[in-house]
């Protein structure tokens, strides 16, 4: 038994699967950025892309079910051929399913994606876009030299869009430390970096979210590198607090791979963590599940389910509690 089941042995709490409501699809491991805190290894070398077959095998399982919105991911998903097709594809199921796209705002500006925004737009695709900081030293000590200016350059151009402007246009900015601590309070930050972004930049958007950096990927190789892996760990499972765990992302959100592997979460999809059927230790992909035989599934776990119960708890859609 992991440390994290057994903590949530010693609070007697059960961790299994609610309704789904959400299918986040990572559509592969390609970007144009190599950021210190993604927990993916994604960057412009990886080869790791989902196939348009996938993609028409995913949209025929997500026909069956009734779950509302798709979550699209990366790397950067917008790098993907078939992104704008799994768009348009999600969008044409009766009835039209919500479409959110994780987007690190810079891929925007890149040569061949000049009309993209427009897309997104004309699809009314929520976007949740990674900011880290409302200043340029935090951004690009984290994501890249120049990656500030370019993040400000996309927000302006989404907001000429009306998105962050429009209810049917949300622009939601995410936020991670910049090292081994968990983040300060959401409300005072997004009151802080509306504040700022707005004054400085005329960037306006709806919510910010606070996300809590896990020790595995390329944060964890960080951690390890600065002799601070067993300090950050102590820090997460200190801070465990068991108000978070009904609000897991793990509860409602199925994770699926790139090639249409099945995982509670982007985190264990990323540790190989996928999904088999009892006794069955060949992993299920999300054609092999059964909609109806979700509900109420043990959702594994490890020591690294310490980071979305550490504080005020962490999920896709920020801060739990």
């Amino acid at each position: 038994m992991n440390r994290f089941a057994q903590k949530l042995a010693e609070h007697s709490l059960s961790l299994r699967r609610a309704r789904p409501e959400i299918l986040q699809v990572n559509m592969g491991k390609l970007c144009n950025l190599t950021c210190v805190h993604c927990h993916v290894n994604a960057g412009p070398k990886r080869k790791e892309i989902m196939t348009r077959k996938t993609i028409d095998r995913i949209i025929d399982w997500l026909a069956r079910t009734e779950i509302p919105t798709v979550d699209l991911t990366g790397g950067a998903p917008e790098m993907i051929p078939d992104f704008r097709y799994i768009v348009e594809r999600v969008k044409a199921i009766p009835p039209s399913r919500h479409v959110i796209d994780r987007c690190n705002l810079t891929i925007l500006l890149e040569p061949g994606y000049e009309d993209l925004p427009e897309f997104l737009a004309g699809h009314r695709v929520e976007i949740i876009a990674s900011m880290p900081c409302y200043t340029p030293d935090n951004v690009n000590a984290q994501r890249g030299e120049s990656v500030f200016q370019g993040s400000i350059a996309a927000l302006q151009m989404l907001n000429s869009l009306g998105y962050g402007i429009s209810p049917e246009l949300p622009l939601h900015l995410v936020y991670n430390p910049v090292g081994a601590f968990l983040p300060p309070p959401q409300g005072e930050l997004e009151a802080d970096f509306k504040r700022e972004l707005k004054k400085h930049f005329g960037v306006v958007f709806n919510k910010l979210y606070t996300i809590t950096n896990l020790p595995i990927g390329r944060f964890a190789a960080y951690l390890r590198h600065n002799n601070k892996l067993g300090e950050y760990m102590d820090l997460l499972v200190g801070a465990f607090n068991q108000t978070t765990i009904d609000g897991l992302m793990c509860r409602n959100t199925i994770s699926v791979g790139w090639r249409g592997e099945v995982y509670d979460c982007d985190f264990n999809q990323q540790l190989g963590m996928q999904w088999s059927r009892n006794g069955d230790s060949e992993g299920l992909f999300l054609w092999d599940v059964d909609p109806p035989k979700i509900d109420n599934r043990q959702i594994m776990t490890g020591d690294h389910c310490f980071g979305c119960t550490a504080g005020a708890g962490s999920s896709c859609g920020g801060a739990i509690v």
